[in-house]
């Protein structure tokens, strides 16, 4: 796979890793669940960077 390849794909699977996470972040505060969000937001920004870090090694 070229370079160009793996590089839309690390950031495909990360676009949509965040915005899951921020649609899921919207549907909390929506509820009122301020804190639930916060945490999901911060579990997905740890996932992201996991992924990042493991996409450019």
């Amino acid at each position: 796979m070229q370079e160009t390849e793996k590089n839309l794909e690390l950031y495909q699977k990360l676009y949509h890793k965040l915005f899951n996470a921020v649609t899921d972040a919207l549907a909390q505060m929506d509820r009122g669940a301020f804190l639930r969000a916060g945490e999901l937001l911060k579990q997905a920004q740890m996932e992201a960077e996991e992924l990042y870090i493991q996409g450019i090694s």
